[in-house]
Order: C-alpha cells, then sequence, then structure tokens
C-alpha cells in the first residue's frame, strides 16, 4: 500500500497544495515553522481519521478560514481508493472513501494503517500511564475493529459505575442491584481486553527486542513489561473488595484502565530517570518499528512508515543504520522531515535508495529538491 496523491486546502499553515510522491521514500525539508510536519499529519488524519498532535479538529482551520479539507489517494494491489477528511466550523466532521462517507469513523481504522514516529513519543516514556495504555491501543485497533468496539464499551460502563459511585455520595442512595449489573458487564469487557493485550504483547516483544538491539549494536540491555491488575487476580473479586476504597474516591481504582506499561534499562533501572536522550530515542524508534512488524504482519501488507524529525538526539551511525534499515524491502512508503535536505541526500546515496524530496517554506511546496 502506497499513498500516491496528498491535497491540503485550509489545512494549517496551508492555503492550498497537491503533492505526487514515491512508493518508496519521501521527504519535506525546510526551516521549522515551515510545514513540514503538518503535512505529515494530514497523511496521519487520512489514515486514522484525526491528528497526531491535537485532537480538537477545528484548530487545524487555517487562520482567516472556516473549513479544512485533506484528500489522498491510496494504491494497494492496483486497487486505487480516494479518501477525504472535511471539517466545517461547529459542524460533524466528514471522513469519506471513493466520495461515500463512513457512518461510523472507527469503520475506517485499519484500512489504511500508519506508524508515526515524532519527537512528541517522549510522552509515552515521561507522561503517566494513560499514554502508554494508548500506545497498546491504538496499535491493537488497526488490527482489530472488534477490541475497539469493546473499549468503547469498557469505557461508557465505567463512567456509568463511576456517576453511580459519585450518586452514592451526593444522594446517600445506595443501588446495590445497579451497582452489581455493571461490575459483571465490566468485568466482561474489561476481561476480553486484558487477554487481547496480553496475546499482543506476547508477539510485541521479540520485535521490539530486535529493533532495539540493531539500534544500539547490543550496546545495553533493556526491558519491556505489561502490568495490569488482573495479573493472576480476579476482575470481580477486585471490584468487589475495593468498593469502599472507591466509595471514598468517588471513582473505580481497579481494571484494566489501570493497566501500564514499565520500560527499564541497566537490569531493572527506570528508563525516565537513567536512560540517555539517545536511549530513550532509541526505545522510543524500537516501539514503533515494533508496532510496523506487527501491523505489517496481521494486515498482510506495508503500513506507511512517518519519520518527524527523526534524526534530532541521534548520531550519525545510528542515523545511517535506521534509513538502511527502513529503505530494504521489509518496509514500505516513508515520508520523513528534516531540517537539511543535503543531509538526506547525501544519506540516500550513499545507501542507494530513491528519494523525492520537497523543500516547504511558509506553507509553501516550492519546488522538488534535485
Amino acid at each position: 500500500m502506497w499513498l500516491k496523491h496528498l491535497s491540503v486546502l485550509n489545512f494549517k499553515n496551508y492555503t492550498e497544495s497537491t503533492l505526487d510522491f514515491l512508493p518508496e521514500t519521501n521527504a519535506f525539508t525546510g526551516q521549522n515553522g515551515s510545514g513540514k510536519t503538518n503535512l505529515l499529519d494530514a497523511i496521519h488524519y487520512l489514515s486514522l481519521c484525526k491528528s497526531f498532535f491535537n485532537p480538537i479538529d477545528s484548530q487545524h482551520i487555517k487562520k482567516g478560514e472556516d473549513w479544512f479539507m485533506v484528500q489522498g489517494e491510496f494504491d494497494r494491489e492496483l486497487l486505487c481508493d480516494v479518501v477525504s477528511c472535511s471539517i466545517k466550523k461547529n459542524q460533524k466532521k466528514q471522513f469519506k472513501k471513493n466520495k461515500k462517507e463512513y457512518s461510523r469513523l472507527a469503520d475506517h481504522i485499519g484500512q489504511f494503517p500508519l506508524v508515526m514516529i515524532s519527537p512528541n513519543d517522549t510522552s509515552i516514556i515521561i507522561d503517566g500511564s494513560e499514554e502508554r495504555r494508548k500506545f497498546v491501543d491504538n496499535v491493537i485497533s488497526q488490527t482489530d475493529n472488534q477490541y475497539l468496539d469493546i473499549l468503547i464499551s469498557y469505557n461508557r460502563i465505567l463512567l456509568q459505575r463511576n456517576t453511580v459511585l459519585k450518586n452514592i455520595k451526593d444522594t446517600g442512595v445506595f443501588d446495590v442491584g445497579l451497582l452489581e449489573v455493571l461490575n459483571l458487564q465490566l468485568v466482561e469487557s474489561g476481561e476480553r481486553i486484558f487477554k487481547r493485550r496480553q496475546q499482543f504483547m506476547a508477539e510485541f516483544l521479540p520485535e521490539f527486542r530486535r529493533y532495539y538491539q540493531f539500534l544500539s549494536d547490543d550496546a545495553e540491555q533493556v526491558e519491556l513489561i505489561y502490568e495490569s491488575p488482573l495479573m493472576g487476580q480476579d476482575f470481580l473479586q477486585l471490584l468487589e473488595t475495593s468498593l469502599d476504597k472507591d466509595r471514598q474516591l468517588e471513582r473505580t481504582s481497579i481494571g484494566i484502565h489501570k493497566d501500564d506499561l514499565l520500560f527499564s534499562i541497566h537490569e531493572g533501572m527506570p528508563l525516565k530517570k537513567f536512560g540517555s536522550q539517545g536511549q530513550q530515542k532509541s526505545f522510543l524508534i524500537a516501539l514503533k518499528l515494533a508496532q510496523y512488524s506487527f501491523l505489517k504482519d496481521k494486515k498482510q501488507f506495508k503500513p506507511l512508515l512517518l519519520l518527524d524529525d527523526i534524526f534530532d538526539k541521534l548520531d550519525e551511525n545510528r542515523t545511517k543504520k535506521l534509513m538502511q534499515l527502513v529503505s530494504e524491502d521489509e518496509f514500505g512508503q516513508i515520508f520523513l522531515t528534516d531540517t537539511d535536505a543535503d543531509r538526506i541526500n547525501r544519506i540516500f546515496e550513499e545507501i542507494g535508495k530513491p528519494i523525492r524530496i520537497f523543500d516547504i517554506q511558509g506553507g509553501q511546496v516550492n519546488a522538488e529538491v534535485q
């Protein structure tokens, strides 16, 4: 699968631009703030129905305008699909494939899988457990539509249970029967999510280790561990024994919404505290490349790979190794950004791989760099 054509209208700092791509590697080069990353985000919209960076759709409309549209033409096994996303202020987002609008955006997820590596990925390491759960859920959802539906159901039931807990304190009314029903519903969906996450981690971990060893030349050992309250515990029993605590907190304190991934380096030391910037970057890239392998294996075709400012904090040797790796047959179409067109040209000349480089200045695609 590859993206042949992209057009953006009133999207972020672009008024109107159209681009035609190579099926191998395409680069957007220019100064910081020129709009390179915005083009990656436009591609992300076409794949996952939303921005990688900001969930508020209206904030991506160009200043002074009332709407934006992003459209792309995908080629997969000689079949062509035109995907478009349009946003008007104060109106529902329209998402279409071949001019037919989706009734549910969830039905689009996974049709055109994508992996994006960005400096913003540091939130997976630095921020709380929600960011790491989102990473896992994003990967699984692109290969399993049922998982996304179960996750939505779990979160809806969780909200209902939390409302009941809050009402107990506000009104003094304790509806035991309603809480028991919600417990059973939460357990049903929660256990399915837990088992799916376990299955995912068993397949994901070997690929993650392989990529990290490649990027680091086996210089250090890292660990990635899935942690869940449901490990060796009965979910229903956990909910029942935590009821007094939940009533005090007015929220559900136990469940798969508390799952986490533990990242460590140097035999169990937290990566967040003891990993260098380069080690953290290599860890994140290995996570995303393992995500790519997982998606490719499940979908039986190659997803898109987006690399935003990938050379920051990576030394020249690791940069060249990474470009050599992702340019091999194991990977498909690649989009990357960098401030230095000469560096991109030099690297791809050295590894002998084709690349198309676009010069971006102030929201304008000025020319293809030769």
